[in-house]
């Protein structure tokens, strides 16, 4: 199995250099190309409040500022791609629809990188990485400092649908790792499961995993956090928002604590 294109979405700020950094890192032991998206705010989300009729002075105005930000937005992104210094780079501006245009985008890479001020809804790029992960169920990666495809990776397994697709869609990153490990707290879960099972089906992919079993009932999150600490684990493998997204918010939930903690980069799938 391979990857054969990594989506970068950029807001034309200071993060999109670290996020290309991050989806080279990714990209290169594929051969991948690294599709870098500008997503600007989009024109049209402004219509709503011009009302119809005439537009004055002040929509007007409004509008053609949200443009010059767009155009300096693109430049600035346009500029980043090109200091990357990955050689499979291609660089595409979406226009307005630009929701349906990142949508597109992402139904036709294999993998999404955003940084980690996206993930944890701050910054232009947040509504993205939600609609990305939740909406459209891609496969994505929260990237945080040091992220390469030939590290450790640790899969948190609870025998759960979004785990398993997590599982599954992970492969060509698992089978790139130095060591995979299935990290499974029992305790934890509601549910009933055999992470050796999950083992068996890595290995008849060629990838050879150990299993490590957590002690402790409780938060699974900080479990799975403080194991993959111990095991010094490059990335993460988990399913995402097993729980309907408004109860994620309100309660928290096991994907929004793993975002708004240090720890490992994320590979997440809905």
């Amino acid at each position: 199995m391979s990857w054969a294109r990594i989506m970068a979405p950029l807001a034309g700020g200071t993060h999109d250099a670290e996020v290309l950094k991050s989806a080279a890192a990714l990209a290169a032991p594929f051969k991948a190309e690294v599709a870098a998206v500008h997503a600007p705010a989009d024109i049209a989300d402004l219509m709503p409040w011009m009302g119809e009729g005439f537009m004055g002075g002040v929509q007007i105005t409004a509008m053609d500022s949200l443009k010059e930000a767009g155009a300096e937005g693109e430049r600035a992104a346009r500029a980043a791609a090109e200091a990357c210094g990955y050689a499979n780079i291609r660089f595409t501006s979406l226009e307005s629809p630009v929701w349906a245009g990142l949508s597109m985008e992402g139904r036709l890479a294999d993998v999404v990188v955003f940084d980690t001020e996206a993930a944890r809804g701050r910054g232009p790029l947040a509504e993205a990485f939600q609609q990305i992960v939740a909406d459209e169920q891609r496969p994505t990666i929260v990237a945080r400092p040091g992220l390469k495809a030939g590290g450790v990776a640790v899969v948190a397994w609870d025998g759960g649908k979004e785990a398993s697709r997590a599982a599954r869609t992970a492969l060509p990153l698992l089978e790139k790792a130095s060591r995979v490990v299935i990290l499974a707290a029992p305790a934890a879960s509601s549910r009933t499961f055999d992470p050796a099972r999950l083992a068996e089906f890595f290995a008849a992919r060629g990838v050879k995993a150990e299993v490590q079993l957590i002690e402790g009932a409780g938060d699974a999150a900080h479990l799975l956090l403080d194991a993959a600490q111990s095991l010094s684990a490059d990335i993460l493998v988990a399913g995402a928002f097993g729980h309907p997204r408004l109860q994620e918010y309100i309660f928290g939930g096991t994907t929004r604590t793993l975002l708004n903690n240090d720890g490992p980069s994320l590979f997440l799938s809905h």
